[in-house]
C-alpha cells in the first residue's frame, strides 16, 4: 500500500480541493454565506497561497487529494497573527489522525515563517475539529480578529506560538 503524503498546493490541485471543501458544507450543513463556501480563494487556493508567509498543504494517496490546511497572515491585522484555515477532509480519512498531522505541519510553518499567535474561526457544530484545536492548545477568545469576512463563524480562537 503506498504512503500518504502531506505537500504544499500545486496548481492543478485547486479543483480538487475545492471540491473537498464544497462538498463538507453540504455533508455537515454548514452555512454557505460567510464562510470559506462563498469565499473567492476556494477556487483558487494555489494563487491564494502564494504570497508571503503562505502556505498550503494538501493530504494525497496514490493522486487523490483527500484534505488539506493552510497558513496565512490574518487579514487587516498585526503581523505577529496567523490564521489556520480552511482545514477540511474527506470522511474516508477522518479520525485517523490525518487532521493532526496537517494541523502539525501548518503549525511548524508558522512558526518558520515567526509568526507569534495563530488564530483560527470555526463553527461550534464541528465538534470532533474543535475538539482538535482545543487539544492542540487553541484557547477560545470572545470575538473575531481581522477581516476574514467570514461572519457566519462563531467560534473564533487563539494560541501563542513558540
Amino acid at each position: 500500500m503506498s504512503e500518504f503524503l502531506i505537500r504544499k498546493i500545486k496548481k492543478q490541485d485547486n479543483p480538487q480541493i475545492e471540491s473537498i471543501i464544497r462538498s463538507v458544507f453540504f455533508e455537515l450543513n454548514i452555512p454557505l454565506q460567510g464562510t470559506a463556501f462563498e469565499d473567492p480563494e476556494t477556487s483558487k487556493m494555489y494563487e491564494a497561497y502564494s504570497g508571503p508567509r503562505s502556505i498550503y498543504y494538501v493530504l494525497e494517496h496514490q493522486g487523490e487529494i483527500l484534505g488539506g490546511a493552510g497558513i496565512k497572515p490574518l487579514k487587516s491585522f498585526d503581523d505577529s497573527v496567523c490564521e489556520l484555515q480552511k482545514m477540511y477532509s474527506l470522511p474516508k480519512i477522518r479520525g485517523r489522525g490525518f487532521g493532526q498531522k496537517l494541523l502539525n505541519r501548518c503549525l511548524e510553518s508558522a512558526q518558520k515563517f515567526r509568526f507569534e499567535r495563530c488564530y483560527i474561526e470555526t463553527i461550534e457544530s464541528l465538534q470532533n475539529a474543535v475538539i482538535l484545536y482545543k487539544r492542540n492548545g487553541f484557547l477560545p477568545i470572545g470575538g473575531p480578529m481581522g477581516n476574514t469576512g467570514h461572519h457566519n463563524c462563531g467560534l473564533w480562537m487563539l494560541k501563542k506560538l513558540q
